[in-house]
């Protein structure tokens, strides 16, 4: 039975893997931090959008501009 791997040249021909500075890893945290401050500002501002249309149907409802959607929706001041 041959040997094909023999211990002596175990790890030899390999690359070691790159080291990742400290600059390099507070430059990944930054620019993680920023992909999420930017996503939940987008998030943010569609829910914002959706609240004031929801609050500006209601108040247009409430003053009769729009009428009701059902009949025992109606809304009296």
């Amino acid at each position: 039975m041959k040997n094909y791997f023999k211990f002596k040249d175990w790890g030899k021909g390999i690359e070691p893997p790159e080291r990742i500075t400290e600059e390099r890893v507070q430059e990944m945290i930054d620019d993680a931090i920023r992909k999420h401050n930017r996503n939940a500002s987008i998030i943010s501002m569609c829910v914002g959008w959706v609240v004031l249309a929801l609050f500006a149907e209601g108040l247009l409802r409430l003053i009769g501009v729009i009428p009701p959607l059902l009949p025992w929706l109606k809304i009296n001041l």
